[in-house]
């Protein structure tokens, strides 16, 4: 059952606020003096005596539209404003419901130069198979897309993965995977402005189109290009967590009538220090149990060089070719862990300790290409063809020394080695892709061919001799994986109803082989994915959405490398070479409100999904950390998301989940015995956007994050928080920008994390560098209004890494 928590009894309140005593609606629509729709422009309500004060504010909808609802009787000034549109002013005497049929928008005279754009609120809308959010020039512009990401409703980041309903998600930009390591992600939306993205669509069950593998995709949509010329900027920021961090770049856009030019740099050296303390409980048959405190800290040390090339030509209207280049370079980034262990009887009185020291330094690159060509046909269909390729290369020496002491602090043991590790991933894809129209009936169709080649190697030498004194330590993997893919889908609306039918099928051969161990594991499976949308509209206030996906999860290349990594003898992290892909089916039924307010049923069962779990050996006295098939995964609940604007300057949105969650597995170290860990919890997130001058040069933000409870394979985790404030100045006529962010006010966003069954009893609590202060500054130069082509590459296969 799922329980009742006060953040629900909050949720239901704040969505039945309405004003008791409003009592009329008005009504109306914006046009362009050519007769089109002018959506996302600011349209307010002033009190007609004061004009500085304002009574409600709205946003236009796509076709122009805008409703008051619940406006009390009275004498208003209508105000209309919109970027590169003069500002529309007329006078509202209001005692009955009224509809202005239409307001026509006259452009300003002016160049782009000389307006002022203003902040506006953020927006969600929901589509057939996707939820969007639209944020381009709201009050979340400031920051990087990292922030964005984390502020999207039902996005939650754990354990450094941005997660929805507790699935790891996959990162889009303009329909095109964001083709990175997690880290390397994570650096990457760091510092990729926000001022770019016009919206965050969430796509829950993602359509035939996309790749089958993987949970649900976040796709950053980018403002498109309106006009040649030339723009550029130059960016800093510094940020104060525990040790200081510091980043920098410039971009550069030129667009001219047939070919388009962006160029990115950013350089973002970075000092980060984590500290971990941890138990482990060990029972004992024959000896008194120990107890194992551990207290970790890591030092990373890191230079990251990441740039950006993106050529667009343009032949004519109908015809477009396409280049883009990521380039991720992170040389000698190092790691210096220091363990500390004490030991001790279970009546906690101390009789020995071990001290390890652990210094790892890796040599990171990630080169990724994609080259397309695009036709647009006279209907409006198009066809497209690109070919992808990335090459990641990694470099890994670890050296590890331990000190073993007795309870009188004498030395008793010591031990040392080192390692040198080796990952090399070559990954070539190539892809074909239709869109046409037949009547009413749109279709999609496209063929896709992968290929993934990795070689890895680790070898253990003894830290004095230098001879390989670990053979059943050391190995090489190699691992080679081919995916055939093709798949249709047709959709089409009539009257009330919308229907989006696809299929994909995809056929994967793989061969794993273990050169120390002589293991090889070949699979070979070919498996159909349909996927199914349906949509009724009874009103304009009412609309049900019913959908289902089927779904695969492929393991991590890094898992399945049959390597051991230590943090000192006795806990290690060890990959698996026989993870195997885990099917899923995804069912979600929606009903929305007003298209204010989303309700949205859910089922998930993930079937034998990876999971990273934990398990102790009490007799040797180790705990390892490995990838492995779950038994079953599953998860079900309710969400609930509503925005609105409770003054002109003040918008506040709320998304609330109630939901259940379990994984079943197999306790290795317990005699096998099928263990299940299940939760019921809420997850509450409120955001709240300020505009906080007239002008809208000068807004902010404040979001706040509660998870009740949660959990990742065996552990759970403890019920953590998130505070955060942010403020946005613009500066010079929007030339410059000044920002500053304040993350995690309270430090309540790490939390402990504890595995309990059987004769398993461990925990860890990482304190991660969340609580932060972010001061960022902005100049742009050249043509600074225009909208560039900045995007990320496309491979399906490179979020894995």
């Amino acid at each position: 059952m799922i329980r009742i928590y006060p953040p629900l009894l909050i949720t239901l309140l704040f969505l039945s606020t309405n004003s008791l005593f409003a009592q009329y609606s008005l009504k109306g629509k914006l046009v362009t003096e050519a007769n089109n729709p002018v959506a996302f422009a600011n349209v307010i309500l002033l009190d007609s005596q004061d004009s500085t004060t304002v009574y409600k504010g709205v946003i236009s909808e796509d076709n122009g539209e805008f409703s008051f609802e619940e406006v009390a009787s009275n004498e208003y000034l209508l105000k209309v404003s919109f970027v590169g549109y003069e500002e529309y002013l007329q006078e509202i005497s209001l005692n009955s419901d009224k509809k202005i049929k239409r307001i026509t928008l006259k452009e300003v005279a002016s160049n782009l130069d000389e307006v002022t754009i203003k902040t506006r609120k953020p927006k969600i809308t929901r589509s057939i198979d996707r939820i969007t959010f639209d944020v381009e020039n709201s009050t979340l512009s400031s920051g990087s897309s990292w922030d964005i990401l984390r502020q999207t409703p039902g996005v939650i980041m754990s354990q450094d993965q941005l997660q929805v309903r507790n699935s790891n998600v996959t990162v889009y930009i303009n329909d095109r995977k964001v083709q990175l390591t997690a880290d390397e992600l994570q650096t990457l939306l760091q510092s990729y402005s926000a001022e770019n993205i016009k919206s965050v669509e969430v796509i829950i069950n993602p359509p035939a189109r996309y790749d089958a593998e993987g949970g649900a995709i976040l796709n950053i949509n980018t403002t498109s290009a309106i006009s040649p010329g030339y723009k550029g900027s130059i960016e800093g920021a510094y940020t104060q967590g525990i040790v200081p961090k510091y980043q920098m770049g410039t971009s550069h856009y030129w667009k001219g009538d047939k070919l388009n030019v962006f160029a990115n740099y950013t350089y973002s050296p970075r000092k980060e220090i984590k500290r971990d303390n941890s138990y482990i409980n060990f029972p004992s048959d024959f000896e008194a149990d120990q107890r194992w405190q551990t207290d970790f800290e890591r030092v990373t040390r890191s230079q990251a060089h990441n740039a950006n090339i993106i050529l667009d030509y343009d032949f004519d209207e109908k015809n477009k070719l396409s280049f883009s280049s990521n380039l991720l370079f992170s040389p000698d980034k190092t790691f210096n862990n220091s363990v500390r262990t004490d030991i001790a009887t279970q009546a906690n009185t101390s009789f020995s300790n071990f001290l390890t020291d652990s210094d790892v330094t890796t040599d990171d690159s990630n080169i990724a290409l994609d080259l397309s060509y695009t036709h647009s046909f006279e209907n409006g269909g198009t066809i497209s063809a690109g070919a992808h390729f990335t090459k990641f290369d990694q470099e890994r020496d670890q050296m590890v020394e331990t000190n073993y002491f007795s309870g009188n602090g004498e030395m008793v043991n010591s031990i040392a080695f080192n390692t040198e590790a080796i990952q090399d991933i070559n990954i070539f894809t190539a892809q074909i892709d239709l869109s046409t129209s037949l009547g009413e009936t749109t279709f999609e169709s496209g063929l896709k061919l992968s290929s993934i080649d990795s070689e890895s190697g680790i070898d253990f030498f003894d830290a004095e001799s230098l001879e390989n004194l670990y053979d059943n330590l050391s190995d090489e993997f190699h691992y080679d994986e081919k995916v055939y893919a093709a798949y249709a889908s047709a959709s089409r609306e009539w009257e009330k109803w919308s229907a989006k039918l696809g299929l994909r099928g995809e056929y994967t051969d793989l061969l794993g082989m273990s050169f120390s161990t002589d293991k090889l594991n070949t699979q070979e499976y070919f498996e159909l994915f349909p996927t199914a949308y349906l949509q009724y509209r009874a009103s304009d206030n009412h609309s049900f959405t019913l959908d289902y996906s089927r779904r695969i999860e492929r393991p991590r290349y890094e898992s399945l490398n049959p390597f051991r990594y230590f943090l000192n003898e006795n806990d290690f992290n060890a990959g698996n070479p026989n993870l195997r892909a885990a099917i899923g089916n995804n069912f979600n039924l929606n009903y929305s409100l007003m298209g204010r307010y989303f309700f949205d049923l859910y089922y998930r069962d993930n079937g034998k999904s990876p999971a990273s779990l934990a398990f102790q050996d009490n007799q040797n006295l180790t705990i390892r950390r490995m990838q492995a098939n779950l038994l079953e995964s599953k998860g079900y609940g309710l969400d609930v998301t509503h925005g609105r604007s409770v003054t002109g300057w003040w918008y506040t949105q709320l998304y609330a989940s109630l939901f259940h969650e379990e994984n079943t597995f197999l306790a290795v170290e317990s005699n096998n015995v099928e263990v299940t860990n299940e939760i019921d919890a809420v997850f509450a997130q409120f955001y709240n956007a300020f505009t906080l001058s007239q002008d809208g040069t000068f807004s902010g933000n404040l979001s706040f994050t509660y998870v009740s409870d949660f959990i990742a394979g065996s552990y759970n985790f403890d019920p953590f928080s998130t505070l955060s404030i942010g403020l946005r100045k613009a500066l010079w006529n929007n030339r410059a920008e000044l920002s500053l962010n304040i993350n995690d006010i309270f430090n309540n966003t790490n939390t402990r994390l504890t595995s309990q069954y059987l004769n398993q009893d461990n925990s860890f609590f990482a304190r991660e560098e969340m609580r932060y202060v972010r001061v960022g500054f902005k100049y742009n130069f050249g043509n600074f209004r225009l909208e560039d082509n900045q995007r990320s590459i496309d491979a399906a296969e490179r979020d894995r890494l």
